[in-house]
């Protein structure tokens, strides 16, 4: 009897052991990790605190009176993005793919049909934490547009355009680049049309820096400028702000790229190596060509520079080795520095730099990232045989995918944006009307000071406070007039006017320095004084700007009280 259950045990272990083999890994394919889930907690968090740090590094670069409404811009997507993608934007992202467009999954609706030990299709951690995670880079996007329109827009109309532009711009390009088939034997490969076709985005190249640099292009070229660019220079309000700001984008950059491997893995060292590689060498590209040009470097070039290394190491950053990172950071640098300095020829008002940063950054990054892609490095570090492109194996038709994939996101963000900005501002209205604008968007639209510099009031409690009205006449009893030059186009004349105003080697002339002793305001034609004979200071003026545009200008000034 034993010679027949021996052959007979052999033979249904042979059967059987196929099976259960196909079935550990089934279940080992469905397991959640918790080295990897726990890294993914924690990039998450990395990447929520890149939106305060946002917030600092635009709150800092612009004039003290826009502090805190600048940062209210960043600010509020934590909010309202964070409400929209959990209710219905996730399911655009990364639903079933509907023909590679667009994703849909009805149980993906406020994750109301999701279990929290469910896994994200070909990775080992809970769908709630990918959701959320994912979550974070669908509220920075939208908030890094609003440095391109600062220092002029309206909170409401705002909050509109980005609550539409996260549904109509961001979960379609998200879903194009990084959907994945959740079931089938395919379960966990690309699923969108982009990322199907090839396209290499670790990060967010495509899908975060050129969909946010090319919709604040967008906006300006709607929009009008602030009011005074370019004739008045307009500086930082603290860069001990934007600095501390710079810091906290660059350590929350650890998350953003090391945390999209989606592991706690190679990759994700990987990652995380060309980040800081590529932070640290657009640094010193940038601040080496400022110092070369200008004569000094700057701390708003050192942080300006780092950010630009990191948009354009984003799409590469895990597919490439470390000195195809340095590379990368060293052209961002450059590139994107002379962007910048190219704004002013181009008469665009891009407030804080992002299309000249994360716009052609993310274009750029996005280019490299099939040049200097790495096959093998990223095998290695996924534990992965997936073919990926590249140029360095002699797959020079990765860069077309790479051209392709960047042009589509350049096209369809910059379209939708004109569209939606252009709608906007004819509805409701985008912009801060003249008054509004110069009083600054802190007490303006939120009723509010971002820096209380006034004299402490702790020992009078018990003092209402009252708002202070307008003198009939000035303290030292000298008359108000105002002075109104004719013939000459406002941007003209306040341009004229600045130049004057500037230091030189000749002194300035009599008729100037007749004039500037008693001037208090400039805007548009109407030059406001203080003192001074009025007879005296009209016919010097007259004077003054005849001789500045030719002496058969005709050049008339009013004098009104």
């Amino acid at each position: 009897m034993k010679r027949f259950l021996v052959p007979s045990a052999l033979i249904l272990f042979l059967v059987t052991s196929p099976a259960l083999a196909q079935d550990a890994a089934a279940e080992s394919s469905t397991k959640i990790d918790s080295g990897d889930t726990a890294w993914m907690l924690v990039s998450t968090g990395l990447v929520l605190l890149m939106v305060p740090g946002l917030a600092l590094f635009y709150g800092g670069m612009v004039r003290r009176k826009n502090v805190l409404g600048t940062m209210m811009h960043s600010m509020v997507a934590l909010a309202i993005i964070g409400i929209q993608w959990f209710l219905f934007g996730y399911c655009l992202a990364f639903g079933e793919s509907q023909g590679g467009i667009i994703g849909w999954s009805s149980r993906l609706l406020g994750l109301g049909g999701i279990y929290s030990d469910e896994v994200f299709p070909g990775y080992h951690i809970p769908v709630f934490v990918h959701c959320m995670y994912q979550g974070m880079f669908a509220i920075i996007t939208p908030a890094l547009i609003s440095g391109a329109i600062a220092e002029r827009i309206r909170f409401g109309p705002y909050c509109l355009f980005i609550f539409l532009w996260a549904t109509l711009v961001y979960d379609p390009l998200a879903h194009w680049v990084w959907a994945v088939q959740w079931t089938g034997d395919k379960a966990g490969q690309p699923a969108g049309w982009l990322g199907a076709m090839g396209a290499l985005d670790f990060a967010g190249g495509t899908v975060v820096h050129i969909a946010a640099g090319l919709s604040g292009l967008a906006a300006i070229l709607v929009l009008r400028k602030r009011l005074g660019y370019p004739e008045h220079a307009i500086h930082p309000n603290s860069m001990v702000l934007c600095l501390v700001g710079a810091g906290l984008l660059w350590f929350g950059w650890f998350g953003f790229n090391g945390g999209s491997a989606l592991a706690s893995n190679g990759l994700a060292g990987s990652a995380l190596t060309a980040s800081q590689v590529a932070a640290a060498a657009a640094v010193l590209s940038w601040m080496t060509a400022e110092w070369i040009h200008r004569g000094k470097p700057t701390a708003l070039g050192l942080a300006s520079g780092l950010v630009a290394g990191l948009v354009a190491v984003t799409p590469a950053s895990g597919f490439v080795p470390p000195l195809g990172a340095l590379f990368i950071g060293l052209a961002a640098g450059l590139i994107c520095y002379v962007a910048v300095c190219l704004k002013p020829f181009a008469k665009y008002d891009d407030s804080l730099d992002a299309f000249g940063v994360h716009g052609v950054g993310g274009f750029l990054g996005a280019l490299l990232t099939g040049v200097f892609a790495s096959e093998v490095l990223y095998q290695h570090g996924a534990g992965s045989t997936d073919p990926v492109g590249k140029l360095a194996s002699g797959h020079l038709a990765q860069v077309g995918v790479q051209l392709v994939a960047a042009i589509s996101a350049v096209v369809y963000s910059f379209v939708i944006s004109f569209v939606l900005v252009k709608v906007i501002d004819m509805t409701w209205g985008f912009c801060l009307d003249a008054r509004s604008e110069n009083e600054g968007l802190d007490r303006s639209e939120h009723g509010e000071i971002g820096f209380d510099l006034g004299p402490s009031m702790d020992l009078v409690p018990e003092a209402p406070m009252l708002e202070p009205r307008a003198a009939m006449a000035p303290p030292n009893g000298e008359k108000r007039f105002t002075a109104v030059v004719e013939g000459v186009k406002n941007g003209d004349l306040i341009h004229a006017w600045s130049e004057l105003c500037q230091t030189g080697s000749r002194p300035p002339s009599p008729e100037f320095t007749a004039v500037y002793p008693y001037m208090t305001t400039v805007q548009g034609n109407r030059f406001r004084f203080r003192g001074g004979d009025p007879a005296v200071i009209k016919d010097n003026l007259q004077r003054l700007f005849r001789s500045r545009f030719g002496g058969g200008a005709p050049i008339k000034v009013n004098v009104e009280s």
